[in-house]
């Protein structure tokens, strides 16, 4: 691909609201993103969630307000008795393929190893969470459109 094809595509995302644009001829291909003007598109509250010292045991930890407090919540609990599902990764957890369709399971419903049990969005890509046991879904401890964190509980099969 030539740079004037690239200066022509830079000034069509300049023009247009267009936040990236990625055009591929054969096995050539450009990628340009536009990043808004202060820095990077990161929403506010996502620093926040990872600002946390993660335990050195894989247990549920309560917020600052709430050790303060000793308050509890259903977070601090103990999961159910059964198969653990971890997120493998960092990400936005989606329970359904896109907003207008059902989730892939609901607690209460069987399951089989292999079965998509949710998506985690990293990076813009799509990566399916699938059961690794078979069983009954006994909980899922994620909500859809959330931001997730390596190694956190997402579903308790039984």
């Amino acid at each position: 691909m030539d740079l004037r094809k690239i200066k022509k595509l830079i000034d069509l995302l300049e023009e247009s609201n267009l936040a990236e644009i990625e055009i591929k001829e054969g096995e050539e291909s450009v990628r340009l993103a536009r990043t808004p003007k202060g820095g990077y598109a990161v929403p506010a509250p996502a620093p926040a969630a990872y600002a946390e010292p993660r335990p050195a045991a894989p247990m549920p930890m309560s917020s600052p307000t709430e050790a303060s407090t000793g308050g509890t919540t259903k977070a601090s609990n103990a999961l159910p008795d059964g198969h653990v599902v971890r997120a493998p990764m960092v990400g936005t957890f989606y329970a359904s393929p896109s907003p207008d369709k059902p989730a892939f399971v609901a607690v209460g419903q069987p399951v089989k190893a292999g079965e998509t049990l949710a998506i985690i969005e990293a990076m813009k890509m799509f990566n399916p969470i699938e059961a690794d046991v078979s069983g009954t879904v006994l909980s899922i401890l994620a909500e859809s459109g959330q931001p997730i964190e390596f190694d956190q509980p997402l579903f308790v099969i039984g």
